[in-house]
C-alpha cells in the first residue's frame, strides 16, 4: 500500500512513521508512507496557503488550489482513496479500517484553521472521516490514528495472522479477556478452562466472555451482531443476573 499525507505540519510524522509496528510495517515493504508540506505546491507570491471566507465570519479557510495541485502530482493515473480528514465526517470504525486496508493507495488531507474551500470537499475528496465528536487543531493526529489502524491489518504485518481477525470490533463484539503466565498471582487465578487444553471449551469461553463484555461496556454494538440461539440465551442470563 501507497501512503501520502498532505500537511502543514510533516513533521508531526517523524516519530510515529518510524516508530513501532508502522515502521516495521514500511521495513517489511507492506506500506510505504508519503508526507508532503501543500503548501510547497502554493502558487499565491506570498506562499499562503489560506483565505478570509467569502461573507465573512471567523478564521481563514484552506484555499483549493494548493491541494488540488498536490492531488494531482501524488495521484497521477493511479485512482487513489483520497481522505478528507473532518469532523463533519463518517465516523471511524473497524469496518471502514478493513475496507482501507484493500485499497492500493489512500491520500490523506489534514487540514488547519477553520475548515476547506467546499469545492475540495465537492470534487476532490471519495471520503470524509472522523474519529470522534471532538475538534482537534488539525487532521494530524486524526489521520496517524486511521493509519495505524489501516496498517496493522496488512498482510504480513502483524506477527500472527489471527491477531486482527479477533481484536475487539472485528467479530463485532468486544475481545474477550486474556492471561498470560504465571498461573496464579496474588491469589487471583486464571480461569481453568483456559489451561484445560479443551480447545472446545476455551472457544465457547471466550465468545461468552466476548458477549458479556460487550453487554456490559457496549450493549449499541449488539443491535448489528448476529447471534445463535444459545448467545440470546446467555444474554437473557446476563439480564436476570443484573436484576
Amino acid at each position: 500500500m501507497k501512503i501520502d499525507v498532505l500537511t502543514l505540519f510533516p513533521e508531526m510524522f517523524d516519530g510515529v512513521f518510524n516508530g513501532s509496528i508502522l515502521k516495521k510495517a514500511q521495513e517489511k515493504g507492506a506500506v510505504s508512507y508519503n508526507v508532503v508540506n501543500f503548501r510547497d505546491y502554493t502558487l499565491n507570491k506570498h506562499n499562503k496557503v489560506d483565505d478570509y471566507p467569502y461573507g465573512g465570519g471567523a478564521g481563514m479557510v484552506l484555499a483549493p488550489q494548493p491541494i488540488f495541485d498536490a492531488v494531482d502530482d501524488l495521484q497521477k493515473a493511479e485512482n487513489a482513496r483520497i481522505i478528507l480528514m473532518c469532523p463533519q465526517g463518517e465516523r471511524f470504525t473497524q469496518k471502514k479500517a478493513e475496507e482501507l486496508a484493500e485499497e492500493e493507495h489512500l491520500i490523506f488531507i489534514c487540514g488547519h484553521y477553520e475548515g476547506y474551500d467546499e469545492r475540495i470537499r465537492e470534487a476532490l475528496v471519495t471520503d470524509e472521516i472522523s474519529i470522534g465528536d471532538f475538534v482537534l487543531t488539525g487532521g494530524e493526529l486524526a489521520s496517524m490514528v486511521i493509519v495505524d489502524s489501516v496498517t496493522r491489518l496488512l498482510p504480513g504485518v502483524l506477527g500472527n495472522e489471527e491477531s486482527p481477525v479477533k481484536d475487539s470490533f472485528s467479530t463485532g463484539l468486544l475481545e474477550h479477556p486474556q492471561y498470560t503466565r504465571p498461573a496464579e498471582y496474588r491469589g487471583m487465578k486464571v480461569p481453568e478452562v483456559l489451561t484445560s487444553g479443551n480447545h472446545a471449551h476455551i472457544e465457547e469461553w471466550r465468545r461468552y466472555q466476548s458477549l458479556k463484555r460487550t453487554w456490559e461496556r457496549r450493549p449499541d454494538l449488539l443491535k448489528d451482531c448476529e447471534l445463535t440461539e444459545e448467545e440470546k440465551k446467555w444474554i437473557q442470563q446476563f439480564e436476570l443476573e443484573k436484576k
